[in-house]
């Protein structure tokens, strides 16, 4: 193995032609470089210096390594800055993935403060509903992955680093003119025999459950991922629904109400991250970004 460090001392030997000057240049003493020479030697299997008298002269083996010595130690240093600007926050990537309302609620606001701390540090954002952005910081395809998740946590992301964020109450949505409308709250079961529009499949799958714990199937006579689709078919007319609040406060609801439901349901809104990648720092400044953007 050649080291680094034996390859500076090849080349202040080879530039200065003795080692006693190439200890000078790199301030040590004539036996260290004779021992670093000899040790490089022993690496390369071969001799890499041919010492007659008091002048020294390379080998083609030595004329050779150091050839190579100055682009290896180029790249070498470039690294070394690359690495240092990354770890100082002074440049770095983070790939963030994010589900829809968290992309226009919270992510905005966590990357212009991320931008102004660091403006060296770039971020890319992707759109994506969990379990699918889960499945993409596992593979490797992102860094952060913004989710969600409903009811007590059962273990899916104990591999996981996870930074809760915060809690989202679903919030009832009617038309202008439904009988609720201007109700400060309404038990989900005063909603039984309304049509309903649905949303994403996870949210989709908790409203089925609310419901049928409060002793009644809804009625789905439409389902869309677009909240923005949501809630322009209840100022339709065409049904009610539940959202979370961050989903209707990326829209401004026309031509529907929104109205208080109990019992109250919240979603658990959080980064993951995975243990190793938490160490990063463009990844932990990011992260906690995210938890002031969330705080606000």
């Amino acid at each position: 193995m050649i080291e680094a460090r034996h390859l500076r001392v090849l080349r202040a030997v080879a530039t200065t032609g003795s080692f006693s000057a190439a200890a000078r240049d790199l301030g040590c003493t004539q036996p260290a470089v004779s021992q670093q020479m000899k040790a490089l030697e022993s690496s390369a299997g071969t001799p890499l210096l041919i010492r007659t008298g008091r002048e020294m002269r390379l080998t083609q083996a030595g004329e050779a390594l150091v050839r190579h010595a100055s682009g290896i130690l180029a790249g070498l240093t470039a690294a070394e800055e690359e690495v240092a600007a990354i770890a100082g926050l002074r440049a770095g990537r983070v790939r963030l993935v994010s589900f829809p309302s968290g992309s226009s609620t919270l992510v905005p606001g966590a990357l212009a403060a991320l931008r102004a701390a660091h403006p060296g540090t770039r971020v890319s954002l992707v759109d994506a509903e969990p379990p699918r952005s889960v499945e993409m910081l596992r593979d490797g395809d992102c860094d952060i992955a913004l989710a969600f998740r409903y009811g007590v946590p059962g273990g899916e992301w104990d591999d996981l680093v996870v930074r809760p964020l915060l809690a989202d109450r679903l919030i009832g949505l009617v038309p202008e003119g439904h009988r609720l409308a201007g109700a400060d709250s309404v038990g989900i079961g005063e909603l039984a025999d309304e049509p309903w529009i649905a949303g994403c499949p996870r949210c989709r799958r908790q409203l089925v459950e609310v419901c049928e714990a409060s002793g009644f199937t809804p009625r789905i006579d439409f389902a869309t991922d677009d909240y923005p689709a949501v809630i322009g078919l209840v100022g339709a007319g065409l049904g009610v629904a539940v959202l979370p609040e961050l989903a209707i406060e990326s829209v401004r609801p026309k031509g529907a109400r929104t109205v208080a439901v109990e019992p109250a349901v919240e979603r658990e809104i959080v980064a993951l991250t995975l243990p190793d990648l938490a160490r990063v720092p463009a990844v932990a400044a990011t992260l906690d970004q995210l938890s002031l953007a969330a705080a606000r």
